[in-house]
């Protein structure tokens, strides 16, 4: 009876080669996007912002389907993905904080006598 019930459970962890074709296609279509992006000359923050919403989007797609974190539990998936999150919104603040104490700086060292 265990015995079946795990080749049963084994049967439902295949996955369908379409889907894998499917997301390689979506992969290819964001990577040509984000050459695009180059290819026509795009610069300041538009450039920025189309060149990392396209590298989320296909990070996004890797771990959802070929690292199985679509069908994990959720604990998982909060594990893996919570702390770079919490490092990028660290790394965010810090930049933040580096510009006020430069301009703070320049100010300061531009003051007659300073």
């Amino acid at each position: 009876m265990a015995n079946s019930e795990l080749t049963h459970d084994s049967v439902k962890q295949q996955h369908p080669i379409s889907l894998y074709l499917k997301v390689w296609g979506l992969l290819f279509v964001l990577s040509t996007l984000s050459y695009l992006v180059d290819y026509f000359h795009l610069q300041g923050m538009l450039r920025w912002s189309l060149i990392l919403l396209f590298m989320a989007l296909k990070a996004g797609l890797i771990a959802a389907v070929f690292m199985h974190m679509r069908w994990e539990r959720l604990a998982l998936v909060y594990t893996i993905f919570l702390p770079p999150l919490v490092l990028l919104v660290l790394v965010g603040l810090m930049a933040s904080e580096a510009n006020y104490i430069f301009a703070l700086r320049e100010w300061f060292f531009s003051l007659p006598g300073g």
